[in-house]
């Protein structure tokens, strides 16, 4: 699987073959088709392992007792990690149209629950005002969208490994909801703004001087 992830990742799906993964797992191509009929079926697996370790942060996520930018913090750092690190090249799980339909649709499934279970979160989040009051369908799908297209800028070579890109991208993911104002805070915004309207007036009472 790792290998399979590797050659999606280099060389794109289409492009691919069988023996190319054969060669990258250091295997013959008959050894590959005795454990997977195509890689079709190498694609599933590399996908359906990808959200099976989403669910899990997930999981982990919804129990933590922590404030809620700190929760959804380590989820989009795992969900980072998941896709650069923890299964070479899992990327490979972005090309859900290439799988035949009866793979894609528990593919989808599956992905559609973890986003779902996201949009809880933010919902939640939304609810208690901890988060800014926005629509929680659009900014999880914007949430979601930005950990993801880390997959397609993501180099193995560049400066940074994948868990300084994962901190450095779920930070500003979770920057992204935002954060409600509290009562104090509107109070203090409001404050500031009537000094600013008054001053004027005592300078003008002054005279010139």
């Amino acid at each position: 699987m790792r290998a399979a992830g590797r050659v999606f990742r280099t060389r794109g799906f289409a492009a691919a073959g069988m023996r190319d993964i054969a060669v990258a797992a250091g295997l013959s191509p008959g050894n590959l088709y005795h454990y997977f009929r195509g890689k079709d079926e190498l694609l599933f697996f590399c996908q359906d392992r990808s959200l099976d370790r989403l669910l899990a942060a997930l999981a982990a996520a919804r129990r933590d007792r922590r404030p809620l930018a700190d929760s959804l913090r380590d989820l989009a750092a795992a969900h980072v990690l998941c896709l650069l690190d923890e299964v070479e090249g899992s990327a490979a799980h972005l090309e859900v149209d290439a799988l035949p339909p009866a793979l894609r649709r528990r593919i989808v499934a599956k992905r559609d629950r973890y986003e779902r279970g996201v949009r809880a979160m933010v919902a939640d989040g939304i609810r208690r005002r901890t988060l800014r009051a926005i629509d929680s369908t659009v900014a999880t799908r914007a949430f979601l969208g930005a950990l993801n297209w880390t997959a397609h800028w993501f180099r193995p070579e560049g400066p940074y490994d994948p868990t300084h890109v994962a901190t450095i991208v779920a930070d500003y993911a979770v920057a992204g909801l935002g954060q409600a104002a509290t009562r104090a805070d509107r109070a203090h915004r409001q404050r500031r703004a009537d000094r600013g309207r008054v001053r004027p007036v005592q300078d003008a009472a002054r005279g010139p001087a």
